[in-house]
């Protein structure tokens, strides 16, 4: 405690001091005390009320992140640390008034405890020989006296100053100590309060006062404003019974200077909202209030947790006992299958291979699905982690990229094990995936060439070991040409349509533009159908009504649709064109149709801020111009023109567009084979060599019999099939 009496009693002793010269009663001095310290502090309760108006005014971009990344908290940090560093936001200076409250308490219980030495300033040997001299008084030793040794002195001192009359060294300290007045309004302040005296007053007054400043900033300070009411209570609860408690196990001064310090610190909260108005800093009515749920919602909430708990830990233990797992695939949620379903329909037809799928998704409609070699299981977000580092498999196939980075390890029971990547859209893997994201895989689909071009350079840049990368083309591409041919080709009758899809990026065309991009569509004589991405609308479900809203005149009209429901994507295959900002459908409609796409100029999606550190140009620049058109948003008037001139050369856009198809995508029509030859391959391998670990020990029992050893096939098959053309 000496350590807390020389940083935080010192200072504050001579602050105390200076009070009680001024007000020379030990009471009224505290009181001057604290209205000090609140005085001396108000530029650090000023720097934490701007610091909070700051996190209101971010409060919507932090919400938004922590949806667009839901599920990825390693990300959600990441790209809030972001923001605060961007905003100038820092937690810390949110904390500063009440972190400093700590060392000032600490201080305040020393010079409480120690007024010999803070109060009348006595020499330290003069207080040594007035500690003895009491503890030899009272028949012990001066150690027994412990903490409060100098409060038993003025004790002594003030009942019978004789006792100490005879020593040498205290003088006229003796004198100053017996007029040494610590009571106030008939209580002494020193004394530590008892449910038997008038002191209790003060660990009542502590928590009332506490009461009272919760209170007044759960009203009036702009943090507490938008907190949930179960927050600001749980807070308010907790600060009344620790007041109440601080003040009633500490000398009365403490509880004088707590209730003292709560009554100033709402005057505090006011002064600040006079010298720095939230309203001027911030749009208060941005922030959305907190849904509350009913008792009902809440305890189905709880119910589908606890079943969804269940099913997970069932069906890890059913996955860990499936022994001689082969192939893996890990999906995040539903929507992934059409980037697996036809390769899977591949190896289920094809190959003899048991497919084990693991998704996130409690309600996955792979769970629908009924095949004997298909095994379904689900382990939700926060089992994936330990799920994944005791993964035993021969291959892994993801969707997920960065590997290693986040939440995603690669497994510590089987080190051997291949982690192949199959990326969900054909876009350039520099630009739409972080810097490090493949750095971890062993092993790349790649869909057309610029993927081996960017794998390649990318590992040329970072000095990494080769992968490899397994020319297959993309799936769901082949899926969509098969759906787009077996409709019918006659033109519909009735108005051209437009189809609006834009991403759900940060600050897409959805969130920018939107109403600046449909009218003119709409004015040129289009039906214009908006499809927001499907992450948007669950996760943005306000800003789509916003768009709704902004749009009424031509909803009502029938010359625009809100489309919602994603089961079908009927309106992706009949569109005249696609208008999109930085989504990959418009390689999808574009390729699969042969129609052109409008590229509205957006700010970039970037996820590797060192792209262009790469010499490969990303096909998601290149491409904008040669499947349609890019327009920047201050030109979006011309873009019903633009539009109709589309319609006019549909013919021309056709041809040119599936040759653009043809030199940018492989194996078009057959990807699921140059997969699943691959998969065939790659498992086999596994095969072959516990195969041939099994026969060595044959083999040497035979050379030391001189008997002639079997053929190994571990040689054999070195290279993977050519209808995967593998490339190294």
């Amino acid at each position: 405690m000496e350590v807390f009496n020389t940083l935080f009693g010192v200072p504050l002793g001579f602050l105390l001091y200076w009070c009680h010269q001024l007000i020379p009663s030990y009471g009224p001095a505290i009181l001057v005390f604290t209205l000090a310290t609140k005085v001396i502090l108000f530029p650090l309760s000023l720097l934490a009320q701007k610091n909070a108006v700051a996190m209101v005014r971010i409060k919507p971009a932090l919400d938004d992140i922590k949806r667009r990344f839901e599920g990825n908290q390693d990300l959600v940090l990441a790209e809030q640390r972001r923001l605060h560093k961007r905003e100038h936001y820092s937690s810390l200076k949110g904390m500063a008034p009440m972190l400093i409250q700590i060392p000032i308490i600490l201080g305040l219980i020393n010079v409480i405890y120690k007024p010999l030495q803070h109060l009348l300033h006595l020499p330290s040997e003069a207080i040594r020989s007035l500690v003895a001299r009491a503890a030899q008084l009272d028949g012990v030793d001066s150690v027994a006296l412990g903490y409060g040794a100098q409060l038993r002195v003025i004790e002594q001192v003030q009942a019978n100053p004789e006792a100490f009359a005879d020593l040498a060294n205290v003088g006229a300290g003796i004198g100053r100590i017996a007029a040494l007045n610590m009571s106030f309004f008939g209580m002494d302040l020193a004394a530590v309060p008892t449910w038997t005296s008038w002191t209790i007053v003060w660990p009542a007054l502590s928590a009332l006062s506490a009461l009272a400043l919760c209170l007044y900033q759960n009203r009036h300070y702009i943090l507490n404003r938008f907190q949930s009411p179960a927050a600001n209570w749980a807070m308010t609860v907790f600060m009344v019974l620790f007041s109440g408690y601080f003040a009633l196990v500490l000398p009365c001064g403490l509880g004088l200077y707590w209730t003292a310090g709560n009554l100033a610190s709402i005057a505090v909260v006011w002064l600040c909202n006079v010298a720095y108005r939230p309203e001027r800093h911030a749009d208060l009515t941005a922030i959305a209030p907190r849904e509350r749920l009913s008792r009902a919602q809440r305890a189905d909430l709880r119910t589908r947790r606890r079943q969804a708990s269940r099913r997970e830990r069932s069906d890890a233990k059913r996955f860990f006992a499936a022994k001689g797992k082969q192939l893996v695939f890990y999906s995040e949620g539903s929507g992934y299958w059409k980037y697996f379903g036809r390769l899977i329909g591949y190896l289920l037809e094809h190959t003899d291979l048991t497919v084990h799928y693991v998704t996130s998704d409690p309600a996955d409609a792979v769970f629908e699905r009924r095949h004997p070699r298909l095994a379904t299981y689900y382990i939700g977000r926060r089992a994936l982690i330990a799920f994944m580092m005791k993964l035993d498999a021969d291959v892994v196939v993801l969707t997920l990229p960065d590997l290693e980075t986040f939440h995603i390890k690669r497994s510590l029971v089987r080190r051997d094990a291949e982690y192949i990547y199959l990326d969900h859209g054909m876009t350039s893997l520099h630009l739409m995936l972080r810097e490090d994201a493949l750095d971890h895989f062993d092993t790349v689909f790649c869909y057309g060439p610029n993927h081996n071009v960017e794998v390649r350079q990318l590992e040329e840049l970072g000095d990494l070991p080769a992968k490899q990368l397994v020319n297959t083309g993309y799936g769901l591409l082949d899926d969509l040409l098969e759906a787009v041919a077996a409709q019918d080709s006659t033109p519909a009758p009735g108005r051209p349509v437009a189809l609006v899809a834009p991403s759900w990026q940060v600050d897409n065309l959805m969130e920018l533009c939107l109403e600046e991009t449909v009218r003119p569509l709409a004015e040129a004589g289009f039906e214009v159908v908006v499809r927001p991405h499907p992450e948007f609308v669950k996760r943005f479900a306000p800003k789509v009504a916003a768009s709704r809203a902004a749009l009424a005149d031509l909803i009502e009209t029938g010359r625009v649709e809100f489309q919602t429901d994603f089961s079908s994507n009927a309106t992706v295959y009949t569109a005249d064109l696609v208008v999109t900002d930085w989504s990959s459908i418009a390689q999808e409609f574009s390729y699969a149709t042969g129609r052109p796409s409008i590229f509205v100029n957006t700010p970039m999606k970037v996820m590797n801020p060192h792209w262009d550190r790469i010499a490969a140009p990303p096909l998601d620049i290149t491409l904008r111009d040669q499947i349609g058109v890019s327009i920047d948003v201050a030109d979006l008037g011309r873009i019903g023109a633009v539009a109709r001139e589309f319609k006019e050369r549909a013919a021309v856009w056709r041809e040119r567009i599936e040759q653009v198809r043809r030199d940018n995508i492989y194996n078009i029509g057959a990807s699921e084979r140059a997969m699943g030859e691959y998969l065939v391959w790659a498992t086999g391998r596994f095969e072959r060599r516990r195969a041939a670990a099994e026969r060595r020990p044959a083999a040497r029992a035979a050379a030391r019999s001189g008997a002639p050893a079997g053929r190994s096939d571990d040689q054999s098959n070195k290279e993977a099939p050519d209808a995967a053309a593998k490339s190294r």
